[in-house]
């Protein structure tokens, strides 16, 4: 039998994305569609004192324009607004809504025409005068107005006093900026009127049924009037998972139109959504001699909005990696007048653990000590926080294998003792640490007598590879060929799905997968124990396996009922089985994955040029399901964390309170001239307890820690020691 769970399986969609068979968004056909075009705000903070549309519906072709006074009514109340991942606290953004002025880039008016270009154009027709008031965007204007929000770290013993009583200590403040999500795919959103009141909503999302139910709160829709679509995504992590405001003036337009519309945002618009958030994260070590910890202080100070309070944990992931007698957390929020911060790739452990790392990196070099070796003295087996084994940590392996691989035994202590001719040579490693997250998830599953099998579920695939993910497993399971299954994904009719992200998607689904298969097999084995003289008279479901279409004794492989002979006896042509898999409740575990990066960087040293010229990525993350595809993942994450310690960098005028690279001319992400030699290991790691498949996410641990390694080879090569990001040749050679 073929086995496709664990080999380099290639994706199952690819031909559709290479071929443009694949649609997105902003894609979809509509008979009598209209385009819709934003008007922005040009200050950060005030409110509308007049709002003049006449020019812009003067022009012909324009249908309407739509401003807060004169919108189709929408929901009042926070509650109404709230999606299924937006923060607990705060009132929800509503575009439209009123005279307000929250952030610069807010959308004010939407201009509706008969196509983009009309709508583009009359929209810079649209005269808005402001009554503006006072403003602050600058995190480091504002940090001391930060206030404590709670998160799930627990200190424990007197971090400061152990602090003050260590041998050797460390205490340093290191800075990340706001950086903004960049995906190849705008957001956009089609909405299709269907002439009786029926909407269907074609949207980038990481989650149709969020969209769904946000949809029909803001609108007050019945669920069965209005529908979610989302196939294919070109890129979101993260910037998906909350329903952007395009979708809401979208809707918003077909309502006032009764027929289609199609609103895509500019790549500028692009950055009035969400955002990693600026963060101030401040380190004290202290420890022995030895090079044990003593003391670990960690203090975040992170953005959000005037108007929700949006943070994730940066400062408990050393909890979960080193042993430390006393320690403290401290995250702290500061209200900016800016959109609401949002989940970037990693959110709170890229920005955390970036600081953690460089201040373990200095740590080591005041105790004279190997910087793995540092790491390996303050191992620990439990997390801290919970005082609790894990399902599985071989964290140490990684070490081991990505030191090998990258050959860190040959590497000089000193800092500007290795060259490469006119280069500047440096090795700097990190630790990398993520949860092992799974959510329920519900899957239906139709088998036809033909052998093919097609299975639905709520889910996007946000270009991970969740289509393939979850058609190796349920061929698998199946015991079906792979070109046999068919997935169908990314529509808010089919079964219950959280929106994808938390690198929970793949245990997710292979999980509900493998539980609604085992209600396929127990219904063949029931008909197969129908036919006369049946070889599986006797047998037990779960002596059973399905097979290369067949339904086959584990006792003995020689006792077999095709699937197609055991759904003829019953005269049916097809079994639909939909099942809903949970997770059983762990409290005494902790689940993670976890990570060591091993970074080689060349400067140029007259010109200070940075270039990461290898790097070695060992991840333990535990079953791999698919090589090819996971592999994929971890490179485009240390792709991503070259871009964070070297590049991205959203530039704000705060004279203004406008961000000044809203492009990807200007706003700097790695090239392929940035990326050279990468290396993906993954460490074995068998674990029965994380989930009965052992399948721990992939989505976030490879760009967890990237930062860090190379801010601290960036120190081996030039002996100065950078602590806000990026890193650019200007910081280099003052």
């Amino acid at each position: 039998m073929t086995s496709y769970i664990g080999t380099a399986t290639s994706r199952v969609d690819g031909r559709a994305k290479v071929t443009g068979e694949a649609r997105y968004a902003g894609e979809f056909k509509a008979i009598r569609l209209a385009h819709a075009a934003v008007v922005e705000s040009a200050i950060p903070k005030g409110r509308i004192s007049r709002i003049d549309t006449g020019a812009a519906r003067r022009v012909a072709g324009v249908l309407d324009v739509l401003t807060h006074e004169n919108r189709p009514r929408m929901a009042d109340t926070d509650k109404a607004w709230k999606d299924d991942v937006a923060p607990e606290d705060g009132s929800p953004f509503r575009p439209l809504y009123d005279d307000r002025i929250m952030f610069s880039g807010q959308p004010i008016a939407l201009v509706l025409g008969e196509d983009w270009e009309t709508a583009r154009y009359a929209a810079s027709l649209v005269d808005i005068q402001y009554d503006k008031q006072d403003f602050v965007t600058d995190l480091r204007q504002q940090h001391d107005q930060a206030f404590v929000v709670e998160k799930p770290d627990k200190p424990h013993g007197d971090a400061d006093k152990a602090f003050a009583a260590a041998s050797v200590r460390h205490e340093a403040e290191y800075y990340i900026p706001t950086e903004h999500h960049n995906p190849m795919e705008l957001f956009a959103s089609t909405v299709v009127w269907d002439g009786g009141g029926k909407l269907t909503v074609y949207d980038k999302t990481q989650g149709v049924q969020n969209v769904q139910r946000y949809l029909c709160s803001v609108f007050d829709k019945a669920p069965d009037d209005l529908r979610v679509i989302s196939p294919y995504v070109g890129g979101a992590f993260g910037a998906g998972l909350r329903p952007q405001y395009q979708v809401v003036l979208a809707t918003l337009g077909a309502l006032a139109l009764r027929r289609s519309v199609r609103l895509v945002l500019t790549r500028q618009q692009m950055y009035g959504l969400g955002y990693r958030p600026a963060t101030i994260e401040r380190l004290a070590l202290g420890a022995s001699a030895n090079g044990t910890l003593d003391a670990l202080t960690h203090e975040a100070i992170a953005v959000t909005s005037q108007f929700e309070e949006f943070s994730r944990n940066d400062t408990g992931w050393a909890a979960l990696l080193y042993k430390s007698t006393n320690a403290n957390y401290v995250h702290k929020l500061a209200r900016l007048d800016l959109p609401t911060s949002s989940d970037m790739r990693a959110p709170g452990a890229a920005t955390g653990v970036y600081a953690l790392e460089c201040a373990m990196d200095e740590l080591a070099i005041a105790l004279k000590l190997d910087p793995v070796e540092l790491r390996l003295r303050c191992y620990s087996d439990r997390d801290q926080n919970e005082d609790l084994p894990y399902t599985s940590k071989a964290l140490r392996e990684c070490y081991r294998q990505g030191a090998e691989a990258f050959g860190w035994k040959a590497r000089k202590a000193e800092p500007r003792s290795m060259r490469d001719g006119s280069d500047l040579v440096g090795w700097g490693m990190a630790t990398g640490v993520w949860e092992a997250l799974q959510m329920p998830m519900a899957v239906r599953i139709v088998l036809g007598a033909n052998g093919h099998a097609e299975v639905f579920c709520a889910a996007s695939d946000i270009g991970t590879g969740t289509y393939t993910i979850m058609a190796q497993v349920a061929a698998d399971a199946l015991g079906l060929p792979i070109d046999n299954i068919t997935i169908r994904l990314g529509d808010s009719t089919l079964p219950q799905a959280p929106v994808e992200g938390g690198s929970w998607m793949a245990a997710s689904t292979a999980h509900a997968i493998a539980a609604t298969a085992e209600e396929i097999r127990g219904e063949l084995l029931a008909l197969a124990k129908r036919i006369k003289d049946s070889p599986l008279a006797d047998a037990r479901p779960e002596d059973v396996a399905l097979a290369d279409g067949r339904l086959v004794s584990k006792l003995d492989a020689s006792r077999a009922i095709s699937i197609a002979d055991a759904m003829r006896s019953g005269a049916i042509e097809r079994i639909e089985k939909e099942k809903t898999n949970t997770f059983a409740e762990d409290k005494k575990h902790a689940r993670n994955t976890h990570s060591a990066v091993f970074a080689e960087v060349k400067v140029d040293e007259q010109l200070g040029v940075i270039r990461v010229t290898r790097v070695v990525s060992a991840v333990a993350a535990g079953r791999i399901l698919n090589a090819k595809t996971a592999h994929s993942q971890i490179m485009g994450s240390v792709v991503w964390g070259i871009g964070m310690a070297l590049h991205e960098e959203t530039v704000f005028d705060h004279r203004f309170g406008r961000i000044m690279n809203a492009n990807i001319a200007e706003y700097h992400v790695p090239v392929n001239a940035d990326v050279h030699d990468i290396k993906v290991i993954f460490v074995d790691e068998p674990d029965d307890l994380v989930n009965p498949m052992g399948i721990k996410g992939l989505g976030e641990i490879g760009i967890v820690g990237v930062a860090a390694a190379i801010a601290n080879a960036v120190y081996h090569a030039t002996g100065k020691r950078i602590r806000d990001l990026p890193i650019t040749l200007d910081k280099v050679m003052r």
